[in-house]
């Protein structure tokens, strides 16, 4: 049923499906397993230890798929999870397996996007509070300027399809003012949670000209290729069938009907059942 040695995505729910978007877009011949632990989302406002153990599980589960590679496109599973995954559990239990994260590829190119040399980042609770963005960022741009704002009330908003409707303008409206409260010098804002790019339309239009707005898929996308390039013991590893499976921790008709608008594309899915 499942095909070997495939590329493994996970996220806590549908926003990774943005990233893989881009992924797949940039390198289409590659395999991809999919997973969302959407029965547990979100990961925003849980404690590291609950994140750690949630990603840990997700993460041997697509290594007993046969995916050597593991992307975690998810900020708050990278932020609280990654690199512990990293330094303790693989070179113990997995020394063959690679896990990458959202973060640091973003950081080591965020420095081009602004004049002013002040970011806005926006986020999750979890990611905001863990300073991963500042750490990170500062070890490439250490000039710049890292201003951040949690938005607690958008991944709820767009897991439950209400993001584009007029009540949603209020919470963009809102956690859009007080970032700029802070730092009204800011002239790029990255959206350091997969979920957010689905606010673009409406984020846009509370911007000046000239302001960049900054999405992570193709800059995760750009980042893998150049990985695989420069790995070959890995890149070997992987199939070339182009194809792509899906699944889920949740109600997988669900998963089907909300992950379309993610994935800009009909997906269907299967359920898995993970420790609840």
């Amino acid at each position: 049923m499942i095909h070997k040695k495939s590329i493994g995505i996970f996220d806590s729910g549908y926003g990774g499906l943005t990233v893989f978007k881009a992924i797949a877009n940039k390198l289409p011949d590659y395999n991809y397993i999919y997973l969302g632990d959407n029965a547990r989302a979100p990961y925003g406002d849980h404690s590291y230890e609950t994140v750690y153990q949630y990603t840990l599980e997700c993460v041997e589960w697509l290594f007993e798929q046969g995916c050597p590679l593991v992307i975690l496109a998810c900020n708050t599973a990278s932020a609280k999870a990654l690199r512990t995954i990293q330094q303790k559990v693989l070179p113990v239990k997995y020394p063959h397996h690679r896990v990458l994260g959202v973060i640091r590829p973003t950081a080591e190119v965020i420095g081009n996007y602004t004049a002013s040399g002040k970011i806005g980042v926006m986020g999750t609770r979890g990611t905001i509070n863990s300073e991963s963005y500042p750490i990170e960022i500062h070890k490439f741009f250490p000039e710049l300027d890292v201003v951040q704002q949690s938005c607690p009330m958008w991944v709820p908003l767009i897991e439950n399809n209400e993001h584009l409707q007029e009540g949603a303008d209020y919470f963009v409206q809102e956690y859009m003012d007080q970032l700029l409260e802070k730092s009204p010098d800011i002239d790029a804002i990255l959206l350091a949670c997969t979920h957010y790019p689905l606010l673009i339309p409406k984020i846009s239009k509370l911007l000046p000209e000239g302001f960049k707005l900054i999405a992570q898929g193709d800059i995760v996308a750009d980042s893998l290729s150049l990985y695989l390039v420069n790995h070959p013991e890995i890149e070997e590893l992987l199939n070339k069938d182009g194809e792509k499976q899906f699944f889920t921790s949740g109600d997988h008709l669900v998963f089907d009907k909300n992950a379309s608008i993610f994935f800009d594309k009909e997906v269907m899915s299967q359920q898995i059942n993970l420790k609840i």
